[in-house]
């Protein structure tokens, strides 16, 4: 796999978890809807913020950003989630989908390594710091 084409991996996938985490935000509900609520938006904004920086360093190297949802179908980690989950279960898919972001996100980071893209490993390298601790609060959260 080139550089790209993970970068096109990891984008779809990051772009996917941002959509699945701003839905569980929309959409959850329950007894302790003000604390997932607030969890899923801290998540969500945190992702979004990167997206616009993320399609700019693939720019960067050359490539054309995937921007559709077909794409995103097509490349993303991520699947999609189109029935509305019980709290618990949002966590549980949002925590196993935040693991996957960090595979993904580490096979672009190696090849920006290896490819001499510094700039882009320290981007992935700070997106894979981000996973690392939304998966913190997504596992405390679970316990």
């Amino acid at each position: 796999m080139t550089l790209a084409e993970a970068a096109k991996v990891a984008f779809a996938s990051e772009f996917s978890f941002y959509l699945k985490s701003h839905n569980f935000h929309w959409n959850v509900e329950g007894l302790n809807f003000q604390q997932y609520h607030a969890l899923f938006g801290t998540i969500y904004e945190e992702v979004y913020g990167a997206i616009d920086d993320f399609a700019e360093k693939i720019r960067a190297i050359g490539s054309y950003v995937p921007a559709s949802y077909t794409r995103f179908s097509y490349l993303s980690e991520i699947t999609d989630e189109v029935e509305v989950l019980q709290p618990a279960e949002m966590l549980q898919e949002l925590f196993s989908d935040n693991d996957k972001m960090l595979v993904v996100l580490k096979m672009a980071y190696d090849l920006a390594e290896q490819s001499g893209e510094h700039g882009f490993s320290n981007f992935l390298a700070e997106r894979m710091d981000a996973h690392r601790k939304h998966g913190w609060m997504l596992r405390a959260s679970l316990k």
